[in-house]
């Protein structure tokens, strides 16, 4: 079920063929079902008892919450490259790069942050649980959009 919403949203993206706020709009909703999903699986995944339940899940929406940030920063990325594919200049190619290692570090920063503070509720082997499958939800998202987002063509030299 989760791959079918990662892939409507990536068609989105790369087929933006709509005015921008229907774009954001149908965006904004395929996020949200995303994001149910994940809950979904992660609850189905972690199995928690009702007191680790109490502390995991308002941390757990904390990250989400700070992840949602800096995947918005990467899905603004990928419209940029989209909106930019036909006539990609070195200047916008030389941005898209910095700032795609920028939002990964980003990322990677958060992450460490919140597998301190999880390891920290949990027992350590449930924590990295949560971890394990935060990190195949997030290879799954890549994996699709890796096969969805075009190669820029090569360009004459």
């Amino acid at each position: 079920m989760m791959k079918k919403y990662i892939l409507l949203i990536v068609s989105g993206i790369i087929g933006m063929n709509v005015y921008a706020q229907q774009f954001n709009d149908y965006m904004e909703v395929s996020r949200e079902v995303l994001k149910t999903e994940k809950k979904a699986i992660v609850a189905e995944v972690m199995q928690l008892t009702e007191a680790e339940s109490a502390v995991f899940w308002p941390l757990y929406n904390e990250f989400q919450n700070k992840m949602y940030e800096v995947n918005t920063k990467r899905l603004n990325l990928i419209v940029d490259f989209a909106e930019n594919f036909e006539n990609m200049s070195e200047e916008k190619a030389t941005e898209i790069i910095n700032s795609s290692y920028s939002i990964d570090m980003e990322l990677l920063k958060l992450e460490k942050s919140y597998a301190k503070k999880f390891t920290k509720i949990l027992v350590p082997q449930k924590a990295l649980r949560y971890l394990q499958a935060e990190n195949k939800i997030g290879a799954l998202i890549d994996a699709e959009l890796a096969l969805e987002i075009p190669l820029l063509e090569s360009i004459e030299d």
